[in-house]
């Protein structure tokens, strides 16, 4: 049996009558989770003062919590989207210096905004979109009017001499309605426009036993509803679903996330070896790290999309545990070579269905940097990215990488 310990960093567990404001309310929710909720309801049963009464009474009143059926607490819609706005705001106020905050991609023609700049044609672009100004003044530099041979410059029917290129002259002219200018397709300029591109994202977020230190849940359930707002906001174009992986794997449905929490530590041997039948998963220790039926799942998922880039974003904190063989799920601790290759080869095949898949390794752990062997030959065979980062950090890492990926993925036919 090994011990890790950390630096304990001040932080004091919010006892019931320091849970005042909606704020403080949300992130006790979100870092314990359905404990948080029956915590809640004994506090509505036996407020310790007034206060306490009257803040949850509002909070009732305003549809931030509400009971089903059974009379069971739960978050509303409107809570939930209130706690994904702020988790985006908390995440772009920390984004470093420089990073853009969109992932629009400049290019000529209908869609999006238009922005400042032009580019030459290029054949097959839209005609509708040029610049007359720009044009002009191309085909004046290049061509002149036409007049008498060696001239720069002649309105048809003047009479008057030849003069200077029209854009060097600064005294302005009547021109006939007669004269022609001459074009040629290198005189063409387009507007720039930004344009819109759509995105689907799986994130596939490890819940195993380990993932309750340091806080790491917290900060990757933080990053999935910002990444939500994001996307509910300003990419309606983009899908965006996540997954759970532990022994198992599931879909994390967006109403669920902010309640979800990693599966508990079961087994404490030193060796464990379980072949389990994949239909009875869930009757089997939950604590395992299952990457690979995670990616299976955002494959099928991704399948499905219609959009023009793709990516898997994968938040974890060790090397996988368990695999799939057939029928069966394998959990094997310590790490087995077999689940590392059976995942390996599974991220392989992704890539060649046309998804970027990009690792999010947090180490906190000094212990934890003998598996970056494997972040390292996951992101050299799917040609991916890897970024190894804390918890504290995870936030920026995974928004700019969501930002940007889109941006690389968009061809211009």
């Amino acid at each position: 049996m090994k011990y890790f310990y950390g630096e304990y960093d001040g932080s004091e567990f919010p006892t019931q009558d320091k849970l005042f404001g909606f704020d403080q309310l949300m992130q006790f929710i979100m870092q314990y989770g359905e404990q948080a909720l029956k915590a809640i309801e004994q506090m509505m049963q036996n407020p310790k003062d007034d206060a306490q009464s009257d803040l949850l009474e509002q909070l009732m009143k305003d549809g931030m919590l509400d009971k089903d059926g059974k009379g069971k607490l739960r978050l509303t819609p409107r809570a939930i989207s209130r706690m994904q706005r702020k988790a985006l705001m908390e995440v772009f106020a920390n984004l470093r210096t420089g990073q853009r905050e969109g992932h629009e991609r400049v290019t000529p023609g209908l869609e999006g905004e238009r922005i400042e700049g032009t580019k030459p044609y290029q054949y097959g672009d839209p005609v509708s979109e040029l610049d007359l100004h720009q044009t002009l003044r191309n085909a004046l530099s290049r061509h002149g009017l036409p007049g008498r041979e060696g001239s720069g410059f002649e309105v048809q029917g003047s009479g008057r001499p030849a003069r200077k290129p029209a854009l060097l002259n600064p005294e302005p002219r009547t021109l006939n309605p007669s004269t022609s200018i001459r074009f040629d397709e290198r005189d063409f300029e387009l507007h720039l426009h930004e344009g819109v591109t759509s995105c689907s994202t799986v994130v596939l977020l490890d819940m195993s036993g380990s993932m309750m230190r340091y806080g790491r849940f917290l900060a990757a359930k933080k990053v999935a509803m910002a990444m939500q707002a994001l996307v509910r906001g300003r990419f309606p174009q983009d899908t965006l679903d996540f997954v759970g992986f532990y022994s198992g794997a599931a879909r994390v449905p967006e109403i669920a996330l902010p309640l979800a929490m990693p599966k508990p530590v079961t087994v404490y041997d030193y060796q464990v070896r379980l072949k389990v039948p994949i239909d009875q998963i869930d009757r089997a220790p939950q604590h395992f790290t299952n990457l690979h039926m995670g990616l299976q799942m955002a494959r099928r998922i991704l399948r499905k999309r219609t959009s023009e880039n793709k990516q898997i974003f994968i938040v974890t904190d060790g090397q996988p545990t368990a695999h799939v063989e057939g029928d069966f799920v394998y959990l094997l601790y310590p790490p087995d070579q077999r689940s590392t290759l059976a995942t390996l080869k599974e991220a392989v095949v992704a890539v060649r269905e046309g998804c970027r898949v990009s690792t999010f390794a947090l180490i906190e752990d000094y212990w934890g940097m003998d598996w970056v062997g494997f972040v390292d030959q996951l992101a050299r065979l799917t040609k991916g990215v890897a970024f190894y980062t804390s918890s504290g950090e995870l936030a920026s890492c995974v928004m700019e990488s969501y930002l940007s990926g889109r941006k690389k993925k968009a061809y211009i036919a």
